[in-house]
């Protein structure tokens, strides 16, 4: 039965992407992120590296690499980050123009688990934004993962899990600007997929994601491999 269903997720996801892909309203993100506690102690360094695409692959969309110190505090089940990301965006296209982006973070990451089962992560962000020819700006961010296995009761070597999350940004400022200016609401993300922990450490996730501003609204495939050595 655990298997059934995991076929039939599979499935409609499948049917999803192709069904966007056919319409060419699909773009790709290819994803690496990473975890390091150092050895006894409470810091480490986490990040990421993302390769987004207008479409599924040569279009640049952006760039982004992403690093940061962490702590865990001593009998709390959380963990904080300050880091910096730097970001490079394309234009849609044929065109080469690109824009870049300087960024300071810092993060709170709360997991927990509800029942047996069921893997559950807040996370908090809060961004300060060195675009390049905009003005200086903030952003608030607002993530809710959700993790549950379906062959096994934990994230453990050989589980097949679904993933989803969704994200909420609320822009600090709406002045940007040259006259410019944007809403408090700056996007929202939800995603759907399905993982595969290959052994302690190593996941893998395929997935769709559904990105809507003010404006617009598109879908994403995601690839990611979430490495924690």
């Amino acid at each position: 039965m655990k298997l059934k269903l995991t076929f039939l997720i599979l499935f409609c996801i499948s049917v999803k992407m192709m069904a966007q892909v056919e319409s060419g309203k699909t773009g790709a993100w290819y994803m690496y992120f990473y975890d390091h506690q150092f050895k006894e102690s409470q810091f480490g360094i986490q990040g990421d590296i993302q390769y987004r695409n207008w479409n599924l692959g040569g279009d640049l969309e952006q760039l982004l690499l992403r690093s940061g110190l962490t702590y865990r505090p001593k009998g709390v089940n959380a963990k904080f980050t300050l880091g910096y990301a730097h970001i490079t965006s394309g234009a849609f296209g044929d065109s080469d123009d690109t824009s870049t982006e300087s960024r300071i973070y810092q993060e709170a990451l709360l997991p927990h688990k509800l029942g047996n089962r069921v893997y559950l992560t807040h996370r908090f962000r809060y961004e300060q934004r060195f675009v390049e020819d905009q003005d200086f700006r903030t952003r608030y961010r607002y993530n809710l993962f959700l993790n549950v296995p379906f062959n096994k009761s934990a994230l453990e070597k050989g589980a097949i899990y679904a993933a989803l999350y969704n994200e909420l940004f609320v822009n600090g400022q709406r002045d940007i600007g040259d006259n410019r200016e944007v809403e408090f609401f700056d996007r929202n993300r939800t995603y759907l997929g399905v993982g595969y922990v290959l052994k302690p450490g190593m996941k893998f996730q395929l997935g769709w994601m559904n990105q809507k501003t003010n404006s617009v609204g598109k879908a994403q495939l995601q690839l990611s491999f979430h490495h924690n050595f």
